[in-house]
């Protein structure tokens, strides 16, 4: 990782590329800005109005596969970073905090209230109190389904078919066809195809 002072890239390169960078720069501001006022505006919507909600996802997010709904309310830091694939459901109040990339497969479920968190912070007091932060990406595979609660923490990728238990905080990866619970999460069992 790259030090914070010895570094000529801009801070959008610098978060892009996953090392330490200032999020209070103009041009992140400017991009939070304006996800949160699409944000705001889609968690305005009725049920009624799907049309207006797959446009406004349409802006927000990087990608929406086809058939994808998401109850509002959604809550992102850049909502670019975030790819959703075809058929998935993500219910009431997801925080998904997209200073890295995060990846959901097809066909996903993910339970109210869960967070998709990809932004770390210096351990070190000093960085720390100066707003350093980084982060890494999330990938979950397809067919998950993410219970109630569940807390995504950073670089955790997840893979196909794998249940995670409502509450559950997942810390580090997650096989493919496991059901995991608890905090942190451990895999209990293998799930049958």
């Amino acid at each position: 990782m790259t030090g914070p002072d010895d570094d000529s890239r801009s801070m959008r390169e610098r978060m892009l590329a996953g090392d330490l960078y200032l999020a209070d720069d103009p041009d992140l501001v400017e991009a939070y800005l304006r996800a949160q006022d699409l944000a705001t505006a889609y968690n305005a919507t009725t049920a009624r109005e799907r049309d207006r909600r797959h446009e406004l996802l349409g802006e927000l997010l990087g990608a929406v596969g086809e058939d994808t709904g998401i109850r509002p309310p959604i809550h992102v830091d850049y909502g670019s970073q975030i790819r959703i694939g075809a058929r998935s459901f993500v219910n009431f109040g997801l925080v998904a905090l997209d200073v890295a990339p995060i990846v959901i497969g097809d066909d996903v479920q993910i339970g109210p209230n869960v967070q998709l968190l990809t932004p770390l912070h210096p351990l070190e007091a000093g960085p720390r109190r100066d707003k350093w932060e980084s982060a890494q990406p999330i990938e979950i595979g397809d067919n998950v389904w993410l219970g109630g609660g569940v807390i995504v923490c950073p670089g955790v990728t997840i893979g196909a078919d794998t249940v995670v238990g409502a509450g559950s905080v997942v810390t580090r990866d997650l096989p493919a066809g496991v059901l995991a619970v608890g905090n942190p999460a451990r895999v209990v069992r293998e799930l049958p195809a």
